[in-house]
């Protein structure tokens, strides 16, 4: 039997379509039968998630979102499928969110349990909803707008309380202040310009202070080798005393103390004959009679010499008594 062209174009277009179709459903993850791992998650915001976005546990991705159906005609829960590559170990207590990705596709990250047992295919994953990126800088930026409300209503309260206060007679009032400030401010360079004035009158000795300190640190610029032999000396001198045997000197010189208040100590007591000589009376009567008894013998000595030298041719022996006190020329010496 020959075949038409019109029966052969016919089957060829319906293979093409059929071809397409299968590729399309290729290229989108589904195949013509339904068969693999696979698992489901029910949100109630799928945040724009669609058939062939990635799954990924850890970064790696596990599958593919195979199908997204609604759970009623309420839509009270929508349930993706996700087609896992391989038969994975994941724990029953792992919990999937969908990740918002402002620059591509949204995706489905599955974090791990540690639950004991593992997720069979056909089962329900928990799921989690997360805000995403988007979601996250709105949430960090929610508490500063509420803050700059905050703010803004109390600078609101603010303005209207100084609205308030700045009635007519305050206005006045800050106006007599700002004119007083204008005048304090005029008495302040009158007497800037006072003072300058002295500083002018005063700038003579300031200079006459300065040329006199300028000839002393001039003067010690000359003699500055008269002021390093002068410290030099001193420095000498220090050396020397502190090579000197200073507490040698100190042991001595105590030494030296003691020893003249030990004979001072004698002279003051009765025990030694400089002491006897110094505080006993009777010695000091007998020692100046004793020079009485001596000035008397050296008077009659004087007086009649012939009584103690007899040589005489023609004289006689002097028989006159002799003296019993001192002649007054004698006690005058």
């Amino acid at each position: 039997m020959k075949i038409s062209n019109e029966t052969k174009v016919g089957a060829l277009t319906a293979i093409a379509i059929t071809l397409l179709i299968l590729g399309f459903n290729f290229l989108k993850g589904k195949t013509l039968f339904k068969t693999g791992n696979f698992i489901y998650a029910k949100y109630t915001d799928t945040k724009g998630i669609m058939v062939s976005n990635g799954v990924f546990i850890n970064g790696f991705q596990v599958g593919s979102v195979y199908d997204i159906e609604n759970a009623d005609a309420n839509l009270s829960a929508i349930v993706v499928a996700i087609k896992l590559k391989d038969n994975y170990n994941i724990p029953s207590n792992s919990v999937a969110s969908i990740k918002e990705n402002p620059l591509g596709n949204a995706s489905i990250t599955i974090s791990l349990g540690d639950a004991p047992t593992y997720v069979k295919s056909g089962d329900t994953i928990l799921t989690s909803s997360s805000a995403g990126l988007l979601g996250d800088v709105m949430n960090k930026l929610g508490p500063v707008g509420d803050q700059i409300k905050a703010t803004v209503g109390s600078l609101d309260s603010v303005l209207k309380n100084i609205n308030t206060i700045f009635d007519p007679a305050t206005k006045n009032n800050l106006q007599e202040v700002i004119a007083n400030i204008n005048k304090t401010t005029a008495s302040l360079v009158v007497s800037s310009a006072s003072i300058q004035s002295m500083l002018n009158q005063q700038t003579g000795a300031i200079t006459a202070s300065m040329n006199n300190v300028n000839s002393f640190t001039k003067n010690l610029a000359d003699n500055n080798e008269k002021v390093t032999r002068m410290l030099s000396n001193v420095e000498k001198t220090t050396e020397n005393l502190s090579k000197a045997d200073i507490d040698g000197t100190v042991a001595q010189l105590k030494n030296s103390i003691e020893t003249l208040n030990s004979i001072l100590a004698k002279a003051s007591s009765t025990d030694g004959s400089l002491g006897k000589l110094l505080n006993d009376k009777t010695l000091y009567d007998n020692l100046s009679n004793t020079v009485r008894s001596a000035n008397i013998l050296m008077d009659d000595l004087r007086v009649h010499p012939k009584r103690y030298v007899n040589i005489s041719v023609f004289g006689k022996k002097d028989k006159t008594g002799p003296l019993m006190a001192p002649l007054d020329s004698t006690k005058l010496k």
